[in-house]
């Protein structure tokens, strides 16, 4: 949630955006003027500006953050190690000795940041500029001599946990296991010896080059967000650049492909694909995959923009509106020397018309007859909240475009409605609270407790029933936030059924901060920063923070809950509850889920495609759990081979029990079964519930007509 003051145009924006180590997290589409390089010889040092900013921060934080977490040692230490972690997670600069020096800072870092003093933030980061240039000078150093390939050796490519090298040996020997990695990951995608040198060479070349351009604002951000999000994952501070971006976001309306990304080690990484842009339209990016290249048109040449900066690779992304971008891909979950893949997009505006609730509709056979289940997708919640304040009769909503969804799928016939919250990673609260009263009498619908221990109970805005028949909410991991408040009331209320994957676990409300102020007639851009200042509850008491929702039935799921959600987010807000909020229920459905869970079981015991979806994850959780790499040639071809024949193989199995072709290269599948097999399912799982006849429909009793 977001807010510009407590509880006021309650924005409940779901997944935060994530820092990255020098560049922090962007959106694409959005207008962005290119930084401006400092020379190489420059040396980084806090403004009088950025020391007023860390001041006011601490003193916002003090007084509204809903931890009310001092800021004493105790924090000072939590900063450092965060701070350390976002410019070198992967302990691949830093030697042990530097780590040492630093301790020094562990306990000050909390005086530093009252006192308006970030000098130690910038000494922390020249050692890391200076330990950056001699790892690219060792890497290039490297390239003289080509690897032997024939060796077999591996290389941990995930240091998270490993301890930080304790001398020059240790270092260059990982740097030597790196290089030859990057260099076998460019032998095994068909480059020769001397092409893979000319390509590492200018990303050394890049990444030194990028480390020395550097600026103050850059350090800055990340040092403030060590502070930030020591507290919880979900207070951010924006330099004046990244506020404009995070703006931009929340305002759903830019060009680009529709993508918010952010630097993890030297990666570009999707964070998220904005519904309704080319990006999500084509189906063909997706959350934690890693941009390595870029092209610009049909013909453009791909640059290689590992270890780029990240607001150039989004520079290098965006462009007009109806222009060509090609990107090349490594998929989220694969190892680096894995098969990449390129994909096209062509750019466009991303506006709230394109991320509108949608609706389709499918016929399952039950029993002897055709039961029509309708289905809603709501992206997010919106609200043209201008339009709406202004006055304006035919503003556009969630609720209003649910309402006209609902009405069309009646009218032809619908007998039960899916109602599909995936990947809805929140939005406008008021919307989600509207949208309950659809389908409940009257009643609270969320609960939320601020930062004082003052509870404010949320209700229904409008009692009257518009919706009395059938219902299923299908959701997913990445439904977070408004998301869960819906789905919690309505689950609370009895009103439908739960099915899919539990919830994000997002329950916290924020309030933003713009930094500006005047002096002397001047204005300076300093930033915004916001603010966890609440939690929500649902009516019966309990958080949807760190749990989500439950669902009833459950779905596989190709997301893994252990990478994803708050539960996995260092330093979130715990589980608890309060007293439930006086409210009735209108059904239970217990016992009509259990006949709903064995019908399910009996369905999906030897599905085909329920085969399929369990294999692909199997295959996802092995290639996670996966923490190293050969660096032999033979056996790297030769994992790759074998799992490409498995992907094969799934898919031909899946193709024929479908009565399909099968194919002889994984080049020729054009779309994703496994994408579609979960709606299926729940369609299915909806065609029982109406059978079942659980609810008589009620007569739909007016409300908002004004849009009618």
């Amino acid at each position: 949630m977001m807010t510009n003051r407590p509880w006021a145009k309650r924005w409940v924006t779901g997944l935060a955006v994530c820092v990255g180590a020098v560049g922090l997290a962007a959106l694409l589409g959005a207008a962005m003027t290119a930084p401006a390089a400092l020379p190489a010889t420059a040396t980084l040092a806090p403004t009088e500006q950025q020391n007023y900013v860390a001041r006011r921060v601490s003193d916002i934080i003090a007084r509204e953050h809903y931890r009310r977490m001092p800021l004493d040692d105790r924090l000072s230490s939590l900063i450092l190690d965060r701070y350390l972690d976002a410019i070198d997670g992967g302990r691949s600069y830093f030697f042990a000795s530097d780590i040492a020096e630093f301790e020094k800072y562990r306990y000050e870092l909390d005086d530093a940041i009252k006192a308006g003093d970030v000098e130690p933030a910038f000494v922390i980061f020249r050692r890391y500029q200076q330990r950056s240039r001699e790892r690219m000078n060792y890497a290039i150093e490297l390239l003289s001599k080509k690897p032997d390939f024939d060796i077999d050796e591996t290389f941990n490519f995930d240091r998270e946990k490993e301890p930080w090298p304790a001398n020059s040996a240790e270092m260059n020997e990982l740097w030597r296991k790196r290089v030859k990695n990057d260099a076998l990951s460019l032998v095994t995608a068909g480059k020769q010896w001397p092409e893979a040198v000319d390509v590492l060479r200018k990303r050394y070349e890049h990444v030194a080059k990028r480390m020395d351009q550097s600026k103050p604002d850059d350090v800055f951000e990340a040092f403030m967000n060590a502070f930030v999000l020591s507290l919880d994952p979900h207070s951010n501070y924006f330099s004046a650049r990244n506020s404009e971006e995070y703006n931009i976001q929340m305002s759903l309306s830019y060009e680009g492909i529709g993508a918010s990304l952010q630097l993890t080690d030297d990666y570009v990484t999707v964070i998220d694909v904005i519904a309704g842009g080319p990006a999500a339209v084509s189906g063909k990016l997706s959350a934690n995959d890693r941009i390595t290249a870029v092209g610009e048109g049909k013909t453009g040449e791909l640059l290689d923009v590992i270890g780029w900066r990240l607001d150039d690779v989004v520079q290098k992304i965006r462009g007009p509106g109806g222009t060509l971008v090609r990107l090349q891909l490594l998929p989220a979950g694969a190892a680096p020397g894995s098969a990449q893949k390129v994909i096209e997009f062509t750019r466009n505006r991303v506006s709230l018309e394109a991320q509108a609730a949608h609706k389709a509709m499918r016929t399952i056979a039950r029993n002897g007859r055709d039961v029509k289940v309708g289905i809603i997708t709501v992206p997010s919640f919106y609200q043209d909240y201008d339009a709406s304040r202004a006055g304006a009769k035919d503003y556009r909503s969630t609720t209003r475009d649910v309402q006209r969804l609902i009405g069309e799928l009646r009218k032809d016939g619908a007998e039960v409605l899916i109602m599909d919250l995936r990947a809805n990673g929140g939005g406008y609260l008021p919307e989600a609270e509207s949208l309950t009263g659809l389908f409940i009498d009257r009643g609270p619908v969320v609960q939320l407790r601020d930062t004082t221990g003052r509870i404010e109970v949320d209700d229904d805005p409008d009692p009257a029933v518009f919706y009395s028949g059938p219902m299923i909410v299908l959701v997913d991991r990445f439904s977070a936030s408004a998301s869960e408040i819906f789905a919690g009331a309505i689950q609370d209320y009895g009103r439908a059924l739960i099915v899919g994957q539990q919830t994000y676990g997002k329950g916290t409300v924020q309030n933003a901060h713009p930094l500006n102020y005047t002096i002397f007639g001047r204005k300076p851009e300093l930033g915004q920063l916001n603010v966890t200042i609440g939690k929500y509850y649902r009516i019966t008491g309990e958080s949807t923070q760190d749990r989500g929702v439950t669902p009833d039935i459950a779905l596989p799921s190709l997301i893994d809950a252990n990478e994803v959600g708050e539960s996995t987010r260092d330093r979130a807000l715990p589980w608890d509850h309060i007293e439930p909020a006086s409210f009735k229920a209108e059904g239970d459905l217990k016992p009509v889920a259990a006949t709903l869970q064995k019908l399910h079981d009996e369905r999906t015991a030897n599905s085909a495609d329920f085969r399929y979806l369990q294999a692909d994850i199997a295959a996802l959780e092995a290639m996670r759990s996966q923490k190293t790499l050969s660096l032999n040639l033979k056996t790297r071809e030769a994992d790759r081979k074998r799992q490409e024949s498995e992907r094969l193989e799934r898919e031909n199995a899946w193709r024929t029990a479908h009565d399909m072709k099968p194919v002889k290269a994984l080049d020729e599948v054009k779309d994703d079964a496994a994408a579609g097999i979960l709606l299926d399912e729940a369609s299915q799982i909806a065609a029982d519930l109406a059978t079942l006849a659980v609810r008589t429909p009620k007569p739909v009793q007016a409300r908002r007509t004004d849009n009618r």
